[in-house]
């Protein structure tokens, strides 16, 4: 799942941020289950010593998450050893599976990327009624640029209180509403309108939409014209807690370059502790919990605060590339039409010369001998690409073979920003108005066998139709994430696909186990996002229960299978947002 937090999992975005894109229409029959048949394969190099089966099994997704989290692959930072290691590795399981190459004669698109690291030296300073304050990297605030320069400096910028920072016109409400912001610090809340207020009336209540993810947030202030921009943490709201930010926003942070993203960038973005602005707010005699009230009601109008904002934020910058891996199974009959299946291969790499996060300078590298540093990924997303490794097997022993292609499609920066499955939808291998479907995998439960399955944006389109059908004969149900105010929808590769208007699906295991119910489920998910997500501890577990995801993978494939032996072009649901560009995308040429 998505780095500075924009991992993995609610939803209806604002038609705002659609773009145009892909095909549909209609719905499915139960899909036969996964083949059974042919001999094993020989191993293959990143792989000694196990030969995988053709049936879709435990053994052989342990074994690729086992090689891909792996402290040899150094937490799989893009642009590093350990993005060499995993593209090198997908290469050779593709290969070993016969899937040719997906992007013309290579397996690999190559990603632009600029790649900037911070001096985490750097202080905020303000200028409180007068009186001097310090924010300090790390404890107080974290901040980045995403201009590409070495140097950025903001001097005496005013600051502004802009509530969420929403300008969402359908909703009829405007946090920009009667201030010109150009060249000040604006100052927002995480989550929407109507989270901290409970009201269900404003946006979708609980449910987070875009506009209550961070990235739309520093998007909309850089289309104001904010010098910079910083975002109040809170846990709820955010969907986790200060030290996720921090290891996310610290060591090098990647861009797609500007010419392949002319969308208006910030100076300066980042975050403020809940504590630092409590405390910031108090002196300019405004109360936190107050401005939550307020900013939670129709009408709200931003607030200048008499403090201005300076920094000096230095930075190294490097001009590289990172790989989103590509394979291809050509259809039978119709091999201009693609099934995608996806999952991000990055992760956080190894933070050795953090310190972990603990500190900074000789005290932090002093601790780092004693830390483990390394960022593996296991669950976040060696899981996710180890399931379209084996749903990519099962494809290829299929009898008989599908109709229409598949794609697999293991995307690099996804804890970027979705920046690898951004480019891809720029660069399709294969024309959005001929790709049928997305399904995305990403952070896979290996807690067991669930009675039901979760769709994460549920109510989307028309492919959980097929789905509903698949996990239907293995006695499940489907369901909507538990948490929809975590943003997840927004947060993993398939909503780049979505905004174009590619059906997307994107579902993974249930919370109601078959040992424990579903208190047993909430426990294990809640473990993982406070113990492992974006932590150390993500590592592989020879004791996860691996049959619930193995279930999971089988109606995964399904749907893909369905789809590849039909005609049908599933849509979204009458009344979702992402249905207006479908249905641009698919228009004959010249409509």
């Amino acid at each position: 799942m998505s780095r500075t937090p924009y991992h993995a999992t609610p939803w209806l975005t604002a038609t705002s941020v659609l773009a145009a894109a892909l095909a549909a229409t209609a719905c499915s029959k139960p899909p036969a289950e996964a083949p059974t048949a042919a001999a094993p394969q020989a191993a293959a190099p990143a792989a000694p010593g196990h030969a995988f089966d053709a049936v879709i099994n435990a053994a052989d997704f342990a074994e690729h998450v086992k090689v891909l989290a792996s402290d040899e692959f150094e937490g799989r930072a893009p642009g590093s050893a350990g993005e060499e290691k995993t593209v090198q590795y997908l290469e050779a399981q593709f290969k070993r599976l016969g899937l040719k190459p997906g992007n013309g004669d290579s397996y690999f698109q190559t990603v632009p990327m600029v790649e900037t690291t911070a001096d985490e030296s750097a202080v905020l300073k303000l200028d409180v009624k007068g009186q001097a304050r310090e924010l300090k990297f790390g404890s107080d605030m974290v901040v980045g640029t995403r201009t590409g320069k070495p140097e950025v400096k903001i001097d005496a910028s005013d600051l502004v209180f802009v509530g969420y920072g929403v300008n969402a016109p359908e909703q009829k409400w405007n946090d920009y509403a009667g201030i010109d912001v150009k060249g000040k610090t604006v100052v927002m809340f995480v989550n929407d309108p109507g989270f901290h207020s409970q009201d269900a009336k404003l946006f979708e209540g609980k449910r987070m939409t875009y506009y209550g993810r961070w990235t739309y947030k520093f998007e909309e202030a850089a289309r104001q014209g904010a010098a910079a921009a910083l975002i109040i943490h809170d846990s709820e709201g955010a969907s986790y807690g200060w030290d996720v930010v921090q290891n996310s926003w610290s060591g090098a942070q990647f861009d797609l370059p500007a010419k392949d993203d002319p969308e208006p960038r910030l100076p300066v973005q980042g975050w403020i502790t809940g504590d630092a602005a409590r405390k910031l707010l108090a002196d300019l005699g405004q109360d936190l919990d107050a401005l939550y009230q307020a900013a939670g009601k129709p009408g709200f109008k931003a607030i200048p605060l008499q403090a201005k904002a300076s920094i000096d934020l230095k930075s190294t910058i490097s001009e590289k590339s990172s790989r989103n891996v590509i394979a291809r199974l050509d259809g039978a009959k119709r091999p201009d039409e693609a099934i995608v299946y996806m999952a991000h291969w990055d992760h956080l790499g190894n933070h050795a010369d953090k310190g972990g996060h603990e500190g900074h300078g000789a005290d932090a590298k002093a601790q780092a001998a004693a830390q483990d540093t390394i960022y593996n990924g296991a669950i976040d997303n060696a899981t996710g690409v180890a399931g379209i490794l084996e749903i990519a097997e099962a494809f290829t022993k299929q009898t008989p073979p599908p109709d229409r292609s598949l794609l697999f499609v293991a995307v690099t920066l996804e804890e970027s920003g979705l920046l690898g499955s951004k480019y891809y939808v720029a660069h399709p291998t294969v024309p959005l108005n001929k790709t049928v479907a997305v399904i995305n995998l990403d952070a896979m439960p290996v807690i067991g066998k669930a009675r039901d399955m979760t769709v994460i944006g549920y109510g989307s389109s028309e492919l959980e139709d097929i789905l509903k059908a698949t996990v239907g004969t293995q006695g499940r149900t489907l369901h909507a994430e538990a948490t929809p105010e975590d943003g997840f929808y927004f947060r993993s590769d398939h909503f780049n696909f979505a905004k174009a208007g590619v059906p997307a699906l994107y579902a993974k295991g249930g919370d109601d186990l078959i040992d424990g119910g579903t208190v047993a489920g909430q426990k294990a998910n809640t473990d993982y996002r406070d113990q492992r997500y974006h932590k150390p501890a993500d590592q592989f577990d020879p004791g996860w229960k691996m049959d619930g995801v193995i279930q999971d993978l089988d109606a995964l494939y399904g749907v893909g299978k369905t789809l590849a032996g039909n005609e049908q072009w599933p849509n979204w649901y009458e009344g979702n947002a992402f249905r207006a560009a479908h249905e641009k995308l698919m228009q004959p040429a010249g409509k």
